[in-house]
């Protein structure tokens, strides 16, 4: 049982949070913290927090949990501003995209609490955004990464895992590099190529023709270019040496098919789209299984 939680940030993430605990029963009250006080009176009047705070110190006041569910490029300012202010017994987690910066800015502003900072990240998310999209079974079969650092209390990293268990969550554990690593190929590289096909077509002379033409394939593709700028581009900064190294070998790949193409090799093409066609095929059928 989580007596006090507080949720900095009470968006999808950090109000499906508080609103599957709450349906677990699993949390006693709920304090909100946020820049909008439109988007935390939402919150209230959907009984996802129990009162609102607009100061961080009065909120995290004898909270048991703190979780930083605000943008990357949030954390460090919000780091900075909670640190002289947390119980001793208080866990702090977050719900970062990035997991090497939000761990830098804990070590550097958190020195004598880092046992009970435990970095998290839920796989999860939505089309729409804040208070009013929040819903309680949003983790429901979902992964979510928790990357413990040496210097982590073995009973506060399991309370976190435990809370995400709660809310119908598959944890699984790893480093905070791994981590990075690995979405920066699976989800970041994506994101960017789907921001700049759709920018290479926009400035086109012709953009407006191209895109009348553009269709299901098109529209697929580019699903993720709908997604918040800013977010993205503080995502794709914080985890920039990973990602530069995703796009060359991207780029390496792209050379690989503009040479076949100039080469007019079908068979070398036709390998290639089946693997692919393949992989992702098992790819889908792994996800339905799990």
């Amino acid at each position: 049982m989580i007596n006090k939680l507080v949720i900095v940030g009470v968006g999808l993430i950090g109000g499906s949070l508080a609103l599957a605990l709450r349906q677990a029963g699993a949390v006693k009250e709920v304090v909100g913290v946020g820049r909008s006080r439109e988007n935390l009176e939402t919150a209230r009047q959907r009984g996802i927090i129990d009162r609102i705070e607009t100061d961080l110190a009065t909120a995290i006041k004898d909270a048991d949990v703190v979780v930083l569910a605000v943008p990357v490029a949030s954390m460090l300012p919000t780091i900075q501003e909670l640190a002289p202010h947390l119980s001793p017994d208080t866990i702090v987690t977050d719900v970062g995209s990035t997991k090497r910066d939000v761990i830098g800015y804990a070590l550097q502003h958190l020195p004598d609490h880092v046992s009970r900072f435990i970095p998290g990240h839920p796989i999860a998310g939505a089309e729409k955004s804040g208070a009013a999209a929040a819903f309680p079974d949003l983790f429901q079969g979902r992964n979510v990464v928790v990357t413990p650092l040496p210097e982590n209390d073995a009973e506060a990293v399991s309370k976190i895992s435990n809370m995400w268990t709660t809310c119908g969550a598959i944890v699984n554990t790893m480093p905070a590099l791994r981590h990075d690593e690995i979405f920066a190929a699976v989800s970041h590289l994506p994101h960017l190529l789907s921001f700049a096909l759709v920018e290479d077509i926009a400035f086109r002379p012709n953009a407006k023709e191209l895109f009348s033409y553009a269709a299901g394939g098109f529209r697929d593709f580019t699903r993720i270019a709908g997604s918040h700028p800013e977010m993205w581009r503080d995502i794709c900064l914080a985890n920039r040496d990973v990602l530069i190294r995703e796009v060359d070998t991207y780029q390496s790949q792209l050379d690989r098919l503009r040479g076949m193409l100039e080469q007019g090799d079908g068979k070398s093409l036709e390998e290639i789209f089946g693997h692919a066609r393949t992989a992702r095929a098992e790819w889908l059928a792994g996800k339905q299984d799990s």
